[in-house]
């Protein structure tokens, strides 16, 4: 799964780097954003592409209570296709989630190391993500999003086994076609990421609680950290 993730781009680095009608909502640099937090995420509407806040945590339009979002912070590649909560929307509501690094830990015995994934450039970057509108009963909308996971490539791989799916610019259009699509033509772009698209770096502790923020969070690894296999490095 992907529980963590970094945004620190500006709200007009992130236009142009998504080619973006206008500037998204200005949410802040936040450097530890865990599920059920606001998001910024490109639906696939029709028209100019913009980006909208999302909270994180899928509510389908069917459920009958918005907790369901606390059990929907991503879906596997592998079985979105089939399950009840995500088969319509990686049809019809799909949206590339922005964001400029993700967290995962490397499990050592009873310790757990947080490593920072991020572009060589630290650029920002798109994850693959669905999004839905939730009304409840006295007419107040919610909207929401998951990630969507697949196989950790050879980067991620020493850390952990999953890693969100990360759209590379020339597929972008695809994913963000309005109009409803077989799920044949869009699970196959549910992949890992090239192997050269990321680098890592084990960070602070401090991440590991979801209540911290802050740059902090991407500080030194604490020195009874664990040695990460050569080439994981940056």
């Amino acid at each position: 799964m992907c529980g963590r993730f970094t945004q620190k781009t500006t709200p007009q680095e992130l236009a142009e780097a998504f080619a973006l009608a206008e500037p998204p909502p200005d949410l802040g640099e936040r450097y530890n954003i865990a599920p059920s937090l606001d998001i910024l995420a490109i639906p696939n509407l029709p028209g100019p592409r913009h980006a909208e806040a999302f909270r994180w945590g899928l509510v389908p339009f069917w459920a009958r209570d918005p907790s369901i979002g606390n059990r929907a912070a991503n879906a596997r590649a592998e079985t979105v296709a089939d399950k009840p909560t995500f088969r319509e929307a990686v049809q019809r509501r799909r949206c590339l989630v922005l964001a400029d690094g993700f967290y995962e830990w490397r499990t050592d015995g009873k310790k757990k190391t947080p490593y920072w994934f991020h572009r060589p450039d630290q650029k920002p970057f798109a994850m693959a993500g669905l999004w839905e509108t939730w009304r409840a009963p006295d007419g107040e909308r919610l909207q929401t999003v998951c990630l969507i996971t697949t196989d950790a490539n050879p980067v991620v791989a020493p850390v952990h086994d999953r890693m969100p799916v990360l759209l590379l610019p020339q597929d972008w259009d695809h994913w963000l076609d309005p109009t409803p699509l077989p799920t044949q033509q869009v699970t196959p772009l549910l992949r890992p990421a090239p192997a050269d698209f990321l680098q890592a770096r084990p960070v602070s502790r401090f991440v590991s609680s979801a209540a911290n923020e802050g740059p902090r969070c991407l500080g030194p690894a604490e020195s009874d950290e664990p040695t990460p296999k050569p080439g994981l490095l940056i």
